[in-house]
């Protein structure tokens, strides 16, 4: 019988609480400490989610603890992963590792040496679609990706507080898609073009940021692949992947609402698209997390994204804001591994 995992959670706030609630329903874990900058609110979640409240330096650092889940705001990830890595943790670290990719280099530098188990919180991996659509490539059902279309589609802004720290729409909303791009085709992303404009809420420009973009990738083995990303729909949310070869082309579409269909004289109304992102991923960060136990107990985990993952997915993003910003095709940067 596989024993239970002791898991300390960092960060209180949205993304906290999801993953606190899955923490508490997973049967394969215990949440024994959760800590946050607010130890008021670290303290209400404790008592909501039966768990203790802490200090970062405590929950990291006690002899029990087998995993650290890494929920905090962006600019600690990297100290957090560090200081987990060094305390002999297994990690799950929410992306990306740092908005910086320099430090974030250097952060994975620094762990990889304490060979503990780390995944990267690219939980769109585990949309049952998609992993489906991954399925079929790999056996070839299409032959070879030529063509990629990729569509992310937010239904509503984010607050502007939010969208002031997340570090633009390329490191926060593409990357996901980044990683998916890379995880689907089992090939590394060449170079990038960006295009975009702040056209649902205009004053995001004024720190440098967009909410409408496309952008062209190349693949080293010359697959081309398209995206396009924003914020804000006015129709639901609209996730979905289409990749062509030379035998026919597979899709993960967008989701509709459950619902009937109407027929009535010419017309026919249709249930409409899910209403937010949350509702399309919410079931993917409980997958990710259970994935992540299994291998922790033993088990052969295919696909689980690491830190070499989240690096790969990062330079690309880092490619799409030059090309934003210097409107030009940008080489994304090789990394060592």
């Amino acid at each position: 019988m596989n024993k239970k995992q002791r898991v300390a959670l960092l960060g209180c706030g949205f993304i906290g609480e999801v993953h606190a609630a899955n923490l508490q329903a997973h049967p394969g874990v215990e949440l024994v400490w959760v800590a946050d900058a607010d130890p008021a609110r670290a303290a209400a979640f404790a008592t909501r989610f039966g768990a203790r409240a802490a200090s970062v330096t405590e929950a990291i650092n006690d002899e029990q603890i087998d995993m650290v889940l890494i929920a905090s705001a962006t600019p600690t990830h990297a100290d957090l992963l560090e200081a987990a890595a060094r305390a002999g943790k297994a990690i799950y670290c929410e992306k990306p590792v740092d908005l910086s990719l320099e430090r974030a280099r250097s952060a994975v530098a620094n762990v990889l040496p304490y060979n503990v188990p780390v995944t990267v919180g690219f939980n769109r991996r585990f949309d049952v679609s998609h992993q489906q659509l991954k399925q079929q490539l790999r056996q070839g059902r299409i032959g070879p990706a030529e063509l990629i279309q990729m569509v992310c589609r937010s239904s509503a802004m984010p607050p502007l507080a939010y969208l002031q720290a997340s570090g633009g729409q390329m490191r926060d909303q593409a990357i996901h898609f980044f990683d998916l791009l890379r995880w689907l085709t089992e090939e590394e992303v060449k170079e990038v073009a960006a295009m975009g404009a702040a056209l649902a809420l205009p004053s995001i420009s004024e720190f440098d940021d967009v909410d409408t973009s496309t952008l062209l990738l190349r693949l080293q083995g010359g697959a081309l692949a398209q995206l396009d990303n924003v914020r804000r729909t006015g129709y639901g949310y609209d996730e979905r992947i289409s990749v062509m070869g030379p035998h026919g082309m597979l899709e993960s579409a967008s989701q509709p609402q459950r619902g009937v269909s109407c027929y009535q004289g010419a017309q026919i109304q249709q249930p409409g698209l899910l209403p937010d992102w949350f509702s399309r991923v919410q079931p993917t960060y409980y997958a990710h997390l259970d994935a992540f136990i299994r291998s922790l107990n033993g088990e052969q985990v295919d696909d689980l994204p690491g830190l070499e993952d989240g690096l790969k997915a990062q330079a690309i993003a880092e490619a799409a804001v030059i090309s934003l910003a210097e409107r030009r095709f940008c080489a994304v940067e090789k990394l060592p591994f």
